[in-house]
C-alpha cells in the first residue's frame, strides 16, 4: 500500500494542533494546548481570526461559512457540539451534547452532522435534534473525518501510540457501507480536511500542519 505524499508541512499557529476544518477559503486549526480556534490563510499562513472555544476543540467540521465544534468541557470532559457564526461568536443557545458523552471528530455532508467516536470504532449520523439517524462500525479507531462527495475518508489507527496510521475510505451510499484503506500515513495524525485540491491533517505531537495529496 502507497504512503501519502505529503505536499506541504507548516509550523501550527499554536503547539498540538487538533482538529481542522476547511471553509472555502480558511483552514481552521482548533489547538489542545490552549483551546484556541485559529484561522489561517493557506497562502500566506498567517492567522486572521483567533477564537476562544468554549472547552478543548477535538473536532471541527464547517456549516457554510459556520463552524461546528466538538468541545470537552467541565473537568470531566463532557463531549458538546457548538455552533460557531462568523460576527457573531459562539451561540451560547445552540448545544448538542454527543450520543454517549463520547466523540472526538466532526463531519458534515450537506445535511447531517457525524461524529466519530474514537475507542468504539463508530460513526454516528446526527439528526437536526441530535439523535442517532445511522451507526457505521469501522475496523479501527478514528482520529480525523471529512466528507468528500458523499464519501467519508478517515484518519484511522489500531494503536494511537504507534506510527501506523491510515487514510480509510468509507462509502456509506449502500445499506452495508464499503471500507477499504487507500493509504499509509507515517506519523500519528490527528483530524482531516479537505480544501477542494488536497487533504490537510496534524502532526500534533510536532506541532506541524501537513498538506497532501489525494489518493485515489
Amino acid at each position: 500500500m502507497e504512503t501519502i505524499t505529503e505536499l506541504r508541512r507548516l509550523a501550527s499557529p499554536a503547539p498540538k494542533p487538533q482538529s481542522l476544518a476547511w471553509d472555502g477559503t480558511t483552514l481552521w486549526m482548533g489547538s489542545r494546548a490552549t483551546k484556541r480556534i485559529y484561522g489561517i490563510a493557506p497562502q500566506t499562513w498567517t492567522v486572521g481570526d483567533e477564537l476562544v472555544a468554549p472547552g478543548t476543540p477535538w473536532g471541527m467540521t464547517a456549516v457554510g461559512k459556520e463552524l461546528r465544534v466538538l468541545c470537552g468541557e467541565t473537568a470531566e470532559d463532557n463531549r458538546i457540539i457548538r455552533r460557531w457564526v462568523p460576527g457573531q461568536g459562539f451561540d451560547a443557545a445552540w448545544a448538542l451534547p454527543c450520543p454517549d458523552d463520547a466523540g472526538s471528530q466532526l463531519g458534515y455532508d450537506g445535511g447531517r452532522l457525524h461524529v466519530s467516536q474514537w475507542y468504539p470504532k463508530k460513526v454516528l449520523t446526527l439528526g437536526a435534534d441530535g439523535n442517532v439517524e445511522r451507526v457505521i462500525d469501522v475496523p479501527r479507531g478514528i482520529c480525523g473525518q471529512v466528507w468528500i462527495e458523499g464519501i467519508i475518508y478517515l484518519v484511522t489507527t489500531d494503536a494511537e501510540e504507534t506510527t501506523e496510521y491510515w487514510l480509510t475510505r468509507v462509502d456509506p451510499r449502500g445499506a452495508t457501507p464499503v471500507i477499504e484503506d487507500v493509504a499509509r500515513i507515517p506519523f500519528q495524525a490527528r483530524a482531516l480536511a479537505w480544501d477542494g485540491a488536497q487533504f490537510w491533517t496534524n502532526h500534533r505531537e510536532q506541532n506541524e500542519i501537513v498538506a497532501f495529496a489525494r489518493v485515489e
